[in-house]
């Protein structure tokens, strides 16, 4: 299913928000389009517009695994380089990584291997208090609980905020500070990755070292791929 000489990245959003992916996939355009790979971006068939507790999560690992293996199979399928999992939970990657033969990547595994590096201490910011226990276990996934210093919440609800950005802005603006001051943070992930937008706008006008899911895991790709 994948090529040495294929240069396209899928982008798999696990929620059903065609805007959403359609954001994340112009962010890795940006990232990966210099180093010659294009992107596709694909939405889950089916689920929830917005991933906000576990049993979602768990739920949208199988529509991640379809979409990819549909994509694949089908007429406008292919070789790929390699597989974006667009969610902070980063669901279904680790299933359709042990069943392809090219790299999976998720956006929380990508922000948490940039958030770390060094050794550094980090902290997430997100809207979504029902998933923090999850993203605690995907941090001890990756080995990194050590660095961990836990999870900042917004005040109000992610569907509240997803209807009004500058309140999303100035509550995530917020939770980063409560993470770097009183926490120890040295770098704050935004936690999800229909926050891309309002990552990428408190990276430019924040001081805090913020981590940007997209950004984070095309960087890693790179990596993988040998593109740096």
């Amino acid at each position: 299913m994948g090529t040495e000489t294929s240069r396209t990245v899928l982008l798999i959003n696990p929620n059903t928000n065609a805007k959403t992916t359609a954001m994340m996939t112009e962010l890795a355009v940006a990232g990966l389009a210099p180093h010659g790979l294009e992107v596709i971006g694909l939405t889950a068939a089916a689920g929830p517009a917005m991933i906000t507790d576990p049993a979602a999560l768990a739920e949208s690992r199988q529509h991640v695994r379809h979409a990819a293996l549909d994509y694949l199979a089908g007429p406008g399928g292919g070789a790929v380089a390699a597989i974006i999992v667009a969610a902070i939970g980063d669901p279904g990657r680790e299933q359709l990584s042990g069943e392809l033969a090219v790299p999976v990547l998720g956006i929380g595994q990508g922000s948490i291997h940039a958030a770390s590096r060094g050794g550094r201490r980090f902290g997430m910011a997100t809207s979504t208090p029902m998933l923090a226990a999850s993203l605690a276990k995907l941090v001890a996934t990756h080995g990194q609980s050590e660095h961990f210093t836990g999870v900042r919440l917004t005040a109000s609800e992610p569907l509240v905020l997803a209807a009004d950005p500058e309140q999303q802005y100035r509550e995530l603006a917020d939770a980063v500070g409560k993470s770097t001051t009183l926490d120890g943070a040295e770098a704050v992930i935004i936690a999800g990755g229909p926050l891309s937008a309002t990552a990428l706008r408190l990276a430019q006008t924040t001081h805090a070292e913020i981590i940007q899911p997209v950004p984070s895991v095309c960087g890693l790709l790179l990596e993988t791929l040998g593109r740096t």
